[in-house]
């Protein structure tokens, strides 16, 4: 509706419809979160939480809104139907830019239960959205570099509780827990630096969807493994914002969970870390085939 205009004056448009959409639904999200800490009772949270992730996912509806106002997006995807909202998922996908997010919520919305993303804990202060998170039962993540955790050992294994603590929430509502295995997203300067192995990946990590399947995995009902191609190039959020995004690729593959991968302990079983490790590094090789045929289309 608005591609007549320039570019510049569409991002513009479009950053105020999602600081306004954001600002419209945090107060009666906020105001459910506080109902929710004043009333710990079972019975009454479950009921809350659905409430908020309605509120979530009408923020998204209007997201997807202005998404469809200042541009035009030609969506090539494969294999959505398969999913609902009674069962919980643990979804997975590779991660080129922030505009991965927006477009994992624009196809999932109300087709699967609300994606629950893995934070760095420091997103927490970011103004309004960060608290929107935490208010979502968000799992904020706390990293410790190689070096610190050999000089303060006890702090080993508190990604585990934290991701135990936060799943342990989920039990109650049907939940999709979403984690990039890569971790961050990919650039050249990042796969040279890694020296990845695959060609349009960085090296997975799994530890983080290993303490997911510890924590809930007789819970879930499948892993949903998403692989996001960008034939004309990788945009960045003011591209999306622009309107400049113009195509995406997009295949959801549901992998169903090895039966002697649950209740493992992953930092404790080395044959099962071994075993799992391996396992999720035939799922990046069949993703990098997959990502190598995508560019050859395009």
């Amino acid at each position: 509706m608005l591609h007549f205009l320039p570019a510049p004056l569409r991002g513009l448009i479009a950053g105020l419809l999602l600081a306004l959409n954001t600002l419209f639904w945090c107060w009666p999200l906020f105001i459910v979160a506080l109902l929710k800490l004043l009333l710990p009772f079972a019975p009454i949270q479950r009921a809350l939480r659905f409430v908020m992730h309605g509120i979530a996912e009408s923020w998204i509806g209007v997201n997807k809104f202005w998404m469809r106002l200042v541009g035009t997006i030609e969506w090539n995807v494969q294999g959505l139907e398969r999913f609902d909202t009674r069962h919980s998922y643990l979804v997975t996908s590779n991660h080129q830019s922030w505009v991965d997010i927006l477009v994992l919520q624009y196809l999932l919305n109300r087709r699967m239960p609300l994606l629950k993303f893995f934070l760095k804990q420091e997103l927490i202060w970011v103004p309004v959205i960060g608290l929107c998170w935490w208010a979502l039962e968000f799992p904020f993540m706390k990293r410790f570099s190689k070096e610190y955790l050999a000089k303060y050992p006890e702090k080993r294994g508190q990604d585990l509780a934290t991701t135990r603590k936060a799943c342990a929430r989920y039990k109650t509502n049907p939940v999709a827990v979403f984690n990039f295995l890569e971790g961050t997203r990919l650039t050249p300067a990042k796969h040279a630096q890694q020296q990845s192995p695959f060609r349009h990946l960085l090296k997975p990590k799994a530890g983080g969807i290993a303490f997911v399947l510890d924590a809930m995995g007789e819970q879930l009902h499948a892993i949903v493994n998403v692989t996001i191609h960008y034939p004309h190039g990788v945009p960045g959020f003011w591209d999306l914002l622009c309107g400049r995004l113009d195509a995406v690729q997009v295949r959801f593959r549901q992998v169903d969970i090895p039966r002697e991968f649950i209740g493992r302990n992953y930092d404790q079983d080395e044959d099962y870390r071994r075993a799992f490790q391996q396992w999720v590094n035939r799922l990046w090789e069949e993703k990098d085939a997959e990502l190598a045929s995508l560019h050859q289309q395009a």
